[in-house]
């Protein structure tokens, strides 16, 4: 079944020869416009946020995006989009979360459709179940209660699938509404499932997250087995993940850094002041303690790492060229002197 094409560079507002630091720009100015806790319409804006850190999750990564621009041409087949011959999804020959693949009790193709997980159908079929961080070669949709082989009793397989999570929710924890459909993808009869799945503090990328009973039904009167869901941390525009450390950027004007000032700088649970000493150089990082991600169920938390740069103005008007004229005139700072 194909899923319909999302044009990821369009939903980012860039041409497909942006480079990196244009798809993080955009990406970083379109997070903070539709983010949910700034937006008037926040359900809008909550699929608005949603569609734009999918889109960056592909571009934004080197591997994802040579593997996303293969498809390009083949891009107008809309609705019914199926990859190029040679196409191999990420973990494997697998696939994403409609994956077909035959039933246990034989006889029938089934496909799973996931609900609440935070990607889309396009997303999940060539970039879902990837390999990937942390990931340890996690493969969707395994049968891990294999068949019945003539049991009168067999335990169901589990589901396996991805489940984009917000910094938010690694902090606070969430419940999540999911949903999953069971196709039969030959009488087309569907099955259809929801329900609340808690996700804990603390969660990190590659966890998995086991809802027990809500895989597949077992066979002769066999207990159902359970859903996996595999935790993949969603883009953040202002922080960037290292482990449970996270490292944000700071700019700061060329007289900034001379002179040295105290700045707020965000955290994922408001901000904070820090101090910048005087003759900060381009690269200097600043350590916050405690304002990183949770250490799993305990309340230590690792560090956050302010890492600052360095901007010059790329226009002058004629006053401050004669100021930066005098300044250089006067000043005895030698950069390259050895």
């Amino acid at each position: 079944m194909g899923a319909e094409f999302k044009d990821y560079y369009a939903t980012l507002g860039v041409p497909r020869t942006a480079s990196a630091e244009e798809l993080k720009k955009a990406y970083r100015q379109l997070a903070r416009k539709y983010h949910p806790d700034v937006a008037r319409d926040k359900k809008a804006a909550e699929d608005k946020f949603k569609e734009i850190n999918e889109a960056y999750e592909v571009l934004g990564d080197a591997e994802n995006r040579k593997k996303y621009d293969t498809l390009g041409a083949n891009w107008k087949q809309g609705a019914g989009f199926q990859p190029p011959p040679g196409w191999e999804p990420y973990g494997g020959a697998g696939g994403g979360r409609q994956q077909r693949r035959r039933s246990p009790t034989g006889g029938e193709d089934v496909e799973f459709q996931f609900g609440g997980t935070g990607f889309s159908d396009f997303f999940e079929q060539f970039f879902g179940g990837r390999g990937g961080r942390d990931s340890g070669g996690f493969q969707p949709f395994s049968e891990t209660s294999g068949k019945p082989n003539g049991q009168a009793m067999s335990r169901g397989a589990d589901v396996e699938g991805d489940i984009a999570v917000s910094l938010d929710e690694v902090v606070n924890g969430s419940v999540r509404q999911v949903s999953f459909r069971r196709v039969n993808s030959r009488s087309g009869e569907t099955e259809s499932h929801s329900f609340k799945v808690r996700l804990p503090a603390g969660m990190h990328e590659g966890q998995v997250i086991r809802v027990a009973g809500k895989g597949e039904s077992g066979f002769g009167g066999g207990v159902a087995g359970d859903l996996l869901l595999r935790v993949r941390l969603s883009p953040h525009p202002d922080f960037m993940v290292q482990g449970t450390d996270l490292v944000t950027d700071i700019d700061l004007a060329p007289w900034e850094a001379v002179l040295g000032l105290t700045l707020a700088v965000p955290t994922l649970t408001g901000s904070v002041n820090v101090r910048i000493p005087a003759g900060t150089n381009s690269g200097q990082q600043l350590r916050v303690r405690g304002h990183g991600l949770p250490k799993g169920q305990t309340a230590d938390r690792g560090d956050l790492y302010v890492k600052l740069s360095v901007k010059v103005p790329s226009q002058l008007t004629d006053e401050e060229r004669d100021w930066w004229q005098k300044l250089a005139a006067a000043s005895k700072f030698q950069p390259r002197a050895g």
